[in-house]
């Protein structure tokens, strides 16, 4: 599947937009927070009240409650990102990126509040619409907040958060089901990714109702699972919280390490790690969580937006930060442990040789490793070296208990290593860290044993499966934007195609291009934003003032 990946043109457009995306997304959550008086504060209990129903009334516009737009909504949001993602967090930032997953969670809250209140504002309500009444989302506020000349922008972020849809909400979750499932059990890719699509298929074509009532059920019960689990951990390891919280902290502005605790840390590629990982988990500023809270039953923007604002909170602040303590506090962060070395995996990576280290190679010429006695020989290899997520393996071999070293050559081209009496092989064995899903299961496994492995594995499949759910809402009512209803049926085959197609991609491919997928959402987004930033003031300051009296 390497035709989804063009090196050379994803490193120009991340090259341009990543420090872009940064900029805006902090100084926007910045910005709103300050201008709508600290709404995380003063709307965070009324958001509790209204999600429990007290302000529910069934004859308000809408398609569902508050209470299950909430949760298909948190269904997208606490998924892959809550343990994937934390993992691939501090795996390339080190701990120190946790501390800026809270930051951007924070400022995510005001963010996300002011999406959620222009998408009610301007929603669009219809009868006879297939899959939903309601139509929402940063598309419907852009073009009639804004005005009819702003219309391409809204075309564009429909289409880039279709887009997204695609890739991140759908691909990425059916390529960490799968990665878990091959580490774990040795299930293939191509089989995970053919049930999972299934599941998802059987669901998403019952429309936004069905989703509702699913996502309903599921994610308290997923997120309640994962959150026992990692305080059964926390609780085991106890005397080390509050290290973990120090190590965290230092790290955050003097990071001491780079990638899996390798190498010099850097500051920029500690907060850009941080950054990225909050914002993927919690959505906050992307436009995808207010398509499914445009669908809540109600004639007051402000209620909803209220509610969206606890998303950043339970999702970072709380699930993020539990995941981040176990890998912390159990030190699997950079632990090596015994790994099957696949040559046609896609975790496989390659470094060379430098004064300082080993630096991670983007691209790499067909040509042959020669190794030694399990090592390198870095002459004849032109210092290139075997790595397992961009970090070195020193040894190879080739049995799984390491008591025989690797003689031979590797075959980058043909993905084999060719021994000495010419057996050619796809796996060698050595000593390597983990990242993305199994880094955090080594995490509960180390604590709670085969039981921290179950729990791991079990909420991979339900946040993989239930993102992937509310995500489809996601792209269907972007397709209903840009083609109308008779496109959504078409969409949602293609999403299930893709779905599939994530399961047997290579890891860093789908990440990364997820990850580029988000700059050209969300950057249009929060300019949008912005500009209808006095909007929301408005409706802030309207709302409180009707409440209090």
């Amino acid at each position: 599947m390497e035709f989804l990946f063009i090196p050379d043109l994803k490193a120009a457009i991340d090259f341009v937009l990543q420090p872009i995306l940064i900029v805006m997304l902090l100084g926007t959550g910045i910005f709103l927070t300050i201008r709508l008086g600290f709404i995380q504060f003063k709307g965070f209990a009324h958001g509790v009240a209204v999600t429990m129903g007290k302000y529910d009334d069934v004859n308000d516009p809408g398609d569902v409650s508050h209470f299950q737009a909430l949760t298909t909504a948190l269904s997208a949001t606490v998924g892959i990102g809550n343990i994937a993602g934390v993992a691939t967090a501090i795996h390339f930032g080190g701990p120190g990126a946790v501390f800026w997953m809270w930051i951007i969670a924070f400022l995510g809250m005001a963010t996300k509040y002011t999406e959620v209140i222009l998408a009610q504002r301007f929603r669009k309500v219809e009868t006879g619409g297939k899959g939903g009444s309601v139509s929402g989302g940063p598309m419907y506020y852009i073009e009639y907040g804004l005005g009819k000349k702003w219309k391409p922008l809204a075309i564009f972020v429909a289409f880039s958060l279709m887009l997204t849809a695609f890739l991140n909400g759908n691909a990425i979750q059916a390529n960490t089901m799968a990665d878990l499932m091959q580490s774990e059990f040795g299930i293939a890719p191509w089989m995970t990714g053919i049930v999972s699509a299934l599941l998802v298929g059987a669901v998403i074509m019952g429309g936004i109702n069905r989703i509702g009532k699913v996502t309903g059920i599921l994610a308290p019960f997923m997120a309640g699972l994962y959150v026992l689990g990692g305080l059964a951990v926390l609780a085991i390891n106890y005397s080390a919280i509050l290290p973990a919280f120090q190590l965290i902290l230092t790290e955050a502005f003097t990071p001491t390490a780079g990638i899996a605790g390798t190498g010099a840390g850097i500051f920029l590629q500690t907060l850009l790690w941080g950054v990225r990982r909050g914002m993927f988990s919690n959505e906050a500023g992307q436009g995808s969580a207010p398509i499914a809270h445009s669908a809540a039953k109600t004639n007051e923007p402000v209620s909803e937006g209220v509610v969206a604002l606890l998303e950043p909170f339970i999702d970072t602040i709380v699930i993020c930060s539990i995941t981040a303590l176990v890998i912390v506090v159990t030190g699997v962060w950079n632990d090596k442990t015994p790994t099957p070395i696949q040559l046609n995996g896609g975790d496989l990576s390659f470094v060379i040789s430098k004064e300082k280290g080993f630096v991670p190679l983007q691209t790499i010429t067909n040509q042959r490793l020669v190794i030694k006695d399990g090592q390198i020989q870095e002459k004849e290899s032109n210092s290139i070296h075997l790595a397992w997520h961009e970090v070195l393996v020193e040894k190879l071999y080739l049995d799984q208990n390491h008591q025989i070293p690797f003689t031979g050559t590797v075959d980058i081209a043909k993905q084999l290593a060719i021994s000495m009496e010419g057996q050619q092989l796809t796996t060698l064995y050595g000593m390597a860290v983990e990242n993305g899903a199994p880094l955090t299961t080594l995490g509960f496994n180390q604590a709670l044993g085969k039981i921290g492995n179950w729990v791991v594995v079990l909420c991979v499949l339900l946040f993989g499966i239930s993102t992937a759910i509310s995500w489809s809402y996601y792209g269907d009512r972007c397709a209903n934007y840009l083609f109308g209803s008779k496109g959504v049926i078409p969409y949602k085959i293609v999403y299930l195609g893709m779905h599939f197609i994530g399961a047997v991609t290579a890891l860093n491919t789908v990440w990364s291009w997820g990850d580029t997928a988000l700059s050209f959402v969300t950057i249009p987004n929060v300019t949008a934003l912005l500009l209808l930033s006095g909007v929301a003031k408005k409706m802030t300051d309207t709302y409180f003032e009707k409440l209090r009296s």
